[in-house]
């Protein structure tokens, strides 16, 4: 089974700056610390698996100069970071697998899985088997409730050939993400496998339906 680099979108909990959405009905503290334990757990799980050697992962973070990156990711053990920078999610997306480039090729890494922080019911299963759907797919997508997905993975093979085909003509936030994404390879030999759908945490209501869904 290739390794494959797992890239973490996550963005600082900080007091009014992150799941804004959320803080309309919570506040900002309680969206903040929701935001704090849900990139934790997330963290973990891809720990979990690098222990192991299945991956190594890289955390991209907005909302924090580097020096106080540098800061948060040595008290989250992590030695791997970099700045999302600025644009739409898709550039930001491209340039963290530009940034990345040298440490894939010095680990012999051929794959590129990105994921979210919005997700507190993501277990390692989940990244276990995009890293296995990889070697017999080119792109794995795991489907969002709102049209967009909580993760994508990348094959070698698009990351080398193909890879403006995820980011293309798409239209960041909005319901139709994940089908124009999926469209982008319509006329490729490329293959793709989709996930089990997810609700990604972004206000009260899809904590109510991700609670329904477990009872």
């Amino acid at each position: 089974m290739d390794k494959a680099l797992l890239i973490i979108m996550a963005k600082w909990h900080g007091y009014g700056r992150c799941k804004t959405r959320l803080a309309k009905d919570i506040g900002n503290i309680n969206s903040a610390k929701v935001q704090s334990v849900m990139t934790s757990h997330t963290i973990s799980v891809a720990k979990s698996l690098q222990e192991i050697n299945l991956i190594d992962f890289s955390i991209a973070i907005s909302g924090l100069g580097r020096k106080n990156c540098r800061r948060w990711c040595k008290k989250l053990g992590i030695q791997n970071f970099n700045l999302q920078g600025r644009g739409c999610l898709g550039e930001k997306m491209k340039r963290q697998i530009n940034v990345n480039k040298k440490f894939c090729t010095k680990n012999k890494i051929k794959n590129i899985i990105f994921v979210g922080t919005d997700l507190p019911d993501l277990c390692h299963l989940d990244l276990l088997k995009t890293v296995r759907e990889l070697k017999r797919n080119d792109l794995i997508i795991g489907p969002s409730n709102d049209g967009g997905y909580w993760l994508i993975g990348l094959s070698a093979k698009i990351i080398s050939k193909h890879q403006y085909l995820p980011f293309i003509n798409i239209k960041w936030s909005r319901e139709n993400v994940l089908q124009n994404t999926i469209n982008n390879f319509a006329n490729t030999k490329l293959k793709y496998k989709l996930l089990n759908k997810k609700i990604d945490i972004d206000t009260v209501t899809d904590i109510k339906n991700r609670s329904y869904q477990l009872v």
